[in-house]
């Protein structure tokens, strides 16, 4: 049973820094991209960035040079550093992986940036 759980959500001021975890359980998660979404409210969730399972990375250009995704296949967590974060960054962040065809979701984690 694929399982993945967010941590490190929370509320931080403009300019501020934030690091996102998600733990995976139930694959073989060496092996899989993983990726990071948001939902803002009102609006559709969309990607942030990916990872492949040997560190290839991709960003939205939204948060390009502010965030950086890693992953630690030891311990099977991926994690998102968010550096300076705008009110905008302010959504429901989402860890999300394939696996048999089927999309895999987090419970997501709250991040509110106060101007």
């Amino acid at each position: 049973q694929v399982r993945l759980v967010e941590s490190g959500g929370g509320l931080v001021q403009a300019g501020g820094s934030l690091r996102l975890a998600c733990a995976a359980s139930g694959i073989n998660f060496r092996l899989y991209t993983m990726y990071w979404h948001r939902q803002a409210p009102g609006k559709q969730r969309e990607l942030v960035a990916n990872i492949s399972g040997s560190g290839n990375t991709d960003y939205s250009d939204d948060v390009k040079g502010r965030f950086t995704i890693s992953r630690d296949n030891v311990y099977w967590r991926v994690y998102l550093q968010m550096n300076s974060l705008k009110p905008e960054d302010t959504a429901v962040y989402y860890c999300n992986t394939k696996h048999r065809g089927n999309n895999y979701w987090g419970q997501g984690t709250q991040v509110t940036v106060s101007s």
